[in-house]
């Protein structure tokens, strides 16, 4: 009898034994895939942060190119514009992390902040070849469209969102070759039917469609804090109508959880916005120059430049507009009312005789 009970002690000494060995092995597993599960959170964290960083902004006056005429050397008038364009395109595509707006994959999958910047960018590189397309590269309104451009257009204005079959990427790859190669042919003595006219009124068009830009991010900033607008939408002309009736006084406010999704988007056109317009000093100069408009312009530029001021708070705030907490989205609003206003000025100016 004895003997049956050292034997069961002695099983029961082993269960034990086997049983804490197995919440040994149970808790090292544990604390590996918590550790693993940290690290990977963190390098996510790490990667994304290093992807949202917007990227800097480069110099628009070595972009410009000279063609030898005998003994004489020309600027390329338009190739300043073109290039710049081609190379905000190309910024999209190749800082940190990419295009970031169709990926399907952590950590990007997360980020939302820089996705709504390059769609800024974006929708200013589409205005540009859009107007180098109907209208800077045709003499008048019954000339030919360039064939390069007519191309380029559709191709860049592909879905920023598809990620297969294609991917936006390739598209706008083959965009911006476009571009390139109608640079290239600007280059040409012998090809007079690549052009870049270089007119008040081509400049004009352009700005029509930044100040309509410009002018929806200004409104769409400014309702972060709610407002009541009287509908001004026909105003000026007694005989307008409308497809459908709405009320005469609006109630407009941003929803709270695309706030911050409107106030990168802003930052991204207006970066985009600043080298193209320098570029477009350049090409315009003589139309500047004759309308005594490069103060105008300087100013404009300006403008814009103090929206890439660095925002140090970890998040965008939008507190009441005279309350405790800043609204970022209300500064951003003022520099690009203020900018929108001096692109009106200088329509105006550039329309007179």
């Amino acid at each position: 009898m004895l003997k049956f009970w050292n034997k069961k002690a002695a099983v029961s000494e082993e269960e034990v034994v086997q049983d804490s060995q197995s919440d040994q092995e149970t808790a090292s597993l544990t604390r590996l895939i918590s550790y693993s599960v940290l690290l990977v959170f963190i390098l996510f964290y790490l990667l994304g942060m290093y992807w949202s960083s917007e990227p800097d902004q480069f110099s628009v006056n070595d972009a410009g190119a000279y063609r030898t005429n005998g003994q004489d050397k020309q600027l390329i008038v338009g190739h300043t514009t073109v290039i710049t364009t081609e190379k905000i395109a190309n910024t999209l595509l190749n800082k940190p992390g990419g295009f970031l707006s169709n990926d399907v994959l952590p950590p990007s999958v997360f980020l939302d902040n820089i996705p709504n910047w390059e769609f800024g960018v974006l929708v200013q590189v589409r205005d540009m070849v859009s107007a180098l397309r109907n209208h800077i590269s045709r003499s008048q309104s019954q000339s030919l469209e360039n064939s390069l451009l007519k191309e380029a257009e559709p191709l860049l204005n592909n879905d920023h969102t598809l990620w297969i079959w294609p991917a936006a990427e390739s598209k706008y790859e083959k965009g911006i070759a476009q571009l390139a190669a109608y640079r290239e042919e600007l280059g040409k003595l012998d090809n007079p039917d690549a052009q870049f006219y270089a007119r008040a009124d081509n400049l004009r068009a352009w700005l029509t469609l930044v100040e309509k830009r410009l002018g929806g991010l200004s409104q769409r900033l400014s309702a972060s804090v709610g407002q009541e607008r009287i509908n001004t939408d026909l105003s000026g002309d007694t005989a307008a109508s409308q497809s459908t009736e709405s009320a005469s006084n609006l109630s407009v406010k941003t929803p709270w959880l695309e706030i911050d999704d409107t106030f990168y988007e802003a930052r991204g056109a207006c970066w985009a916005l600043i080298h193209l317009l320098k570029a477009i000093e350049v090409d315009f100069a003589p139309v500047l120059e004759k309308k005594n408009a490069k103060a105008s312009f300087a100013q404009i530029i300006r403008e814009l430049e103090s929206t890439q001021e660095t925002v140090w708070s970890p998040i965008i705030l939008n507190g009441d507009g005279f309350g405790f907490v800043a609204n970022h989205s209300l500064v951003m609003a003022s520099y690009i009312s203020r900018a929108n206003a001096g692109l009106i000025d200088l329509r105006e100016l550039l329309s007179r005789g």
